[in-house]
């Protein structure tokens, strides 16, 4: 089945001529300063087969940029990782150095949240 016309949002069909895909303005902001970021950094196991995860949340700013901290944060903790859906997801329970990390970094409003 081709995929052809279909969005990730879901949409599959619309009986409307002039649809358009609107693109998610929420995307791609300008990137705050990293003392203004509030990031949320927790653990979670959750859909991953029982291996705990550590996650960043909060992230503001453009897609490039966020990808590069989660690059960043991969390489100090010293495991694998990616950036998904605005989060950056770190193996393993890395909370402390995730932190550690981020204190280091000038992001100074970050707080450890659950876990």
């Amino acid at each position: 089945m081709s995929k052809k016309g279909k969005d990730t949002r879901g949409f599959v069909y619309s009986t409307d001529p002039n649809f358009r895909f609107e693109e998610d303005p929420a995307a791609d902001q300008e990137t705050l300063a990293t003392n203004q970021q509030k990031l949320r950094v927790k653990l979670e196991t959750k859909h991953r087969a029982g291996k705990a995860v550590t996650l960043v949340e909060g992230f503001i700013g453009m897609t490039a940029d966020r990808e590069e901290l989660g690059k960043k944060l991969k390489n100090f903790c010293g495991t694998g990782g990616s950036v998904k859906d605005g989060e950056i997801i770190i193996q393993g329970d890395q909370r402390e150095k995730v932190l550690q990390f981020l204190l280091k970094n000038g992001y100074t409003n970050s707080k450890k949240a659950g876990g």
